[in-house]
């Protein structure tokens, strides 16, 4: 029961993602709007993690199995993309490096100010 429980909230958070893209015109997917508003839910202590937390990790480990869908979706439309396909892989390569070395460069950045922080405390 603690898992439905668990799941409903996730959907209902999901929901009010789909409500507030429909009411704000932004070109922002509603699922964005859904996970901001549950990190401001668990930031603010209104949702406690462990509202979540067994049916977010359950939801985390299938997240492969979601991809299959757009991957067949794109054999689908091969004879579109078969003439751009070296390009896209080119984007695809350098954008991958790219997000890797800046979210590496980024979780050095916090982790050091975090561990100032905490010296500074004892």
């Amino acid at each position: 029961m603690k898992y439905v429980r668990q799941f409903l909230l996730i959907l209902a958070i999901t929901f009010l993602g789909e409500i507030l893209k429909a009411i704000i015109p932004l070109q922002i997917p509603a699922g964005i709007y859904g996970l901001l508003l549950l990190l401001i839910l668990l930031m603010t202590g209104v949702i406690k993690l462990s509202q979540v937390k067994e049916t977010a990790d359950f939801l985390i480990e299938i997240m492969p199995i979601m991809f299959i869908p757009a991957a067949v979706g794109l054999l689908d439309t091969w004879d579109v993309l078969q003439p751009v396909w070296i390009k896209l892989m080119i984007i695809t390569l350098i954008s991958t490096v790219l997000v890797m070395g800046v979210s590496g460069l980024v979780t050095q950045f916090v982790m050091r100010k975090g561990g100032k922080k905490d010296e500074g405390v004892r």
